[in-house]
């Protein structure tokens, strides 16, 4: 069962380096540092987007207007590292 938890820890440690990286490309189209007509640029972002948006989305359903400002990567953040403690902490402890 530790594997299980180990594999679902990476899964979780993988998606969270999606979530910077989608965070990161999404300030970079922002202010137009990266080419959006680019075809490879664009197929990143929607990449990016595919993969980060299903989890963001309900996240930004109950998340007041902040005027323009995104904080729902950060709580994803929170979210997927209170999980990752759980697993660890306390879940792994009753398998052993």
């Amino acid at each position: 069962m530790i594997a299980l938890i180990s594999t679902i820890d990476l899964a979780l440690s993988l998606y969270w380096w999606v979530i910077i990286g989608s965070a990161v490309f999404s300030w970079l189209y922002a202010f137009n540092v990266v080419n959006p007509r680019n075809e490879f640029v664009g197929t990143i972002g929607n990449m990016l987007f595919r993969l980060t948006e299903p989890a963001l989305r309900p996240i930004r359903r109950f998340m007041p207007d902040l005027g323009g400002i995104d904080i729902s990567p950060v709580i994803l953040l929170l979210i997927i590292y209170f999980v990752r403690q759980l697993l660890w902490t306390t879940v792994a402890p009753l398998l052993a």
